[in-house]
């Protein structure tokens, strides 16, 4: 029999708010879909219930929530139903085993914020701001290209004081051939034509001509987001990098052209390409590679994906997350998921005499928190 290996304590690196509101079945299934990364609609006859998130969903939450474990979806959502949204969340919330969590607050909806996240946990919670939004917030109060440009700066270093910064750049657009800082002349032009056809989009909407679609309401021009992502290195902050199913080796020359500057690089949501994330952690020093998500999305199979990670990367490379969004049953999925499947792998090395129990233990805690606090400057 495998030998288990105790987890303690959990520092939630990435995560975001859970929903404000009620959710009916196809709500919840939705949510659950994003988890799972998957996409359009599910097989005749079944439901996004049936991913491994959802069977992982179906194992961890229904206890917590005073049913057996794997009872029928309907059966849980009505129980749900009739705790509250406010009362499951703190239940879930409370069983996660996290004492500090760090929020992207970038997302749209009815998403709760750092601040409702600790009251409803009982614990710490920071936020991480996402580049993309903040650029968003300041082209709606700026008149001009200049003054977008001089209010950008100051607010990237205002929001240095935060956890850390987190950006899309790569898994959406990428950040072109030259991964180093462009210039004043052409981060003007790319801000130019940015803040033209986000008032281009506006007109259209205005007169319900159409006009440009999503491009213009986050920037996507490679030379804009190369600036803010400069502007976020020169802070000396973490910067965290959704990848979302993108190969982290697009992101090997900013790696290289950001070493030594004092601001860590933290690659999220790596899974299938975990391997390369570990690997390009192995590499430069300021590279960490994050092993949350993917015990959420992998299920029964998340000791196996862990283990992989731990093969290439020295081992204070590696963070927790949950990646959780919307739904706190993600949150306690990836925290229990994580737990179990590195316990499992640890635990095992530990019994077949490849690892003694001490190092195991040690090792378990980086992974889990200490390195988090590391690099995010916790206590």
């Amino acid at each position: 029999m495998t030998d288990i290996l105790p987890v303690a304590d959990l520092v939630d690196q990435h995560c975001h708010g859970v929903l404000r509101t009620e959710l009916g079945l196809g709500t919840f299934e939705a949510r659950l879909a994003t988890a799972a990364t998957a996409s359009g609609r599910p097989a005749p006859g079944t439901t996004f219930f049936d991913t491994q998130t959802g069977f992982a969903v179906r194992r961890w939450c229904p206890p917590l929530l005073g049913l057996e474990p794997h009872c029928p979806p309907a059966g849980y959502l009505a129980r749900r139903r009739e705790l509250g949204v406010l009362e499951t969340g703190r239940r879930l919330l409370r069983a996660t085993g996290v004492s500090t969590y760090l929020v992207d607050t970038g997302l749209p909806g009815d998403l709760t914020g750092p601040a409702e996240v600790a009251v409803a946990s009982g614990a710490d919670a920071r936020e991480i701001v996402r580049l993309e939004s903040l650029a968003e917030q300041i082209a709606d109060t700026s008149g001009t290209v200049e003054s977008f440009l001089v209010n950008l700066a100051e607010a990237v270093h205002t929001c240095a004081a935060s956890a850390a910064f987190t950006s899309v750049a790569a898994a959406r657009h990428g950040l072109g051939p030259d991964p180093g800082p462009p210039g004043p002349g052409a981060v003007r032009d790319a801000a130019g034509r940015w803040l033209a056809g986000r008032e281009a989009e506006r007109r259209a909407a205005r007169t319900g001509g159409g006009g440009p679609s999503a491009p213009y309401r986050t920037p996507d021009d490679p030379v804009l987001l190369r600036h803010l992502l400069w502007t976020a290195v020169a802070c000396g902050r973490p910067l965290q990098f959704h990848l979302h199913s993108t190969d982290p080796q697009r992101l090997a020359g900013f790696a290289a052209a950001t070493a030594g500057l004092g601001s860590d690089l933290v690659l999220l949501h790596s899974y299938p390409y975990h391997r390369h994330a570990a690997q390009l952690a192995s590499v430069h020093p300021h590279v960490y590679a994050d092993v949350g998500a993917a015990p959420a999305r992998t299920g029964a199979r998340a000791a196996a994906v862990l283990a992989e990670m731990l093969e290439p990367a020295p081992f204070g490379k590696l963070i927790f997350s949950s990646g959780a969004q919307g739904l706190p049953e993600l949150h306690v999925v990836g925290a229990r998921q994580f737990r179990d499947a590195l316990g499992r792998v640890l635990g095992g090395w530990v019994a077949d005499g490849a690892w003694s129990r001490t190092d195991a233990t040690r090792v378990a805690a980086m992974i889990a928190s200490g390195n988090a606090r590391r690099v995010y400057g916790l206590a």
